[in-house]
């Protein structure tokens, strides 16, 4: 079964953790892991903005992409967040197994 990297950003730790609480407790991901405080710098209606944002590293199968990216937007406060997904080429048979165990 095939698994990807599912990445986004969040404007707060509360925004992150209420997102990937969600997502674990759907058994739509294995597991969340998250990054404190990263600075983004981006382009947004016309202008050069920056920020400080939230990693998300969300690990799953990835045939949950489309349901991860419509829970993602209900909960987001961003207009347009960021949702990209990664395949994950190799790994670790027991991770990749324990995702698949620990998901719907």
């Amino acid at each position: 079964m095939a698994h990807s990297l599912i990445l986004c950003t969040t404007a707060s730790e509360e925004e992150a953790a209420r997102i990937a609480r969600h997502l674990v407790e759907k058994r739509l991901a294995a597991c969340v892991s998250l990054f404190a405080n990263q600075r983004s710098i981006y382009r947004w209606e016309g202008e050069v903005c920056e920020a400080r944002e939230w990693q998300l590293v969300i690990k799953a199968k990835s045939t949950h992409y489309m349901e991860i990216e419509k829970e993602i937007k209900s909960l987001h406060s961003y207009d347009v967040p960021e949702i990209i997904a990664l395949p994950i080429e190799s790994g670790l048979p027991d991770y990749l197994s324990w995702i698949d165990a620990t998901t719907i």
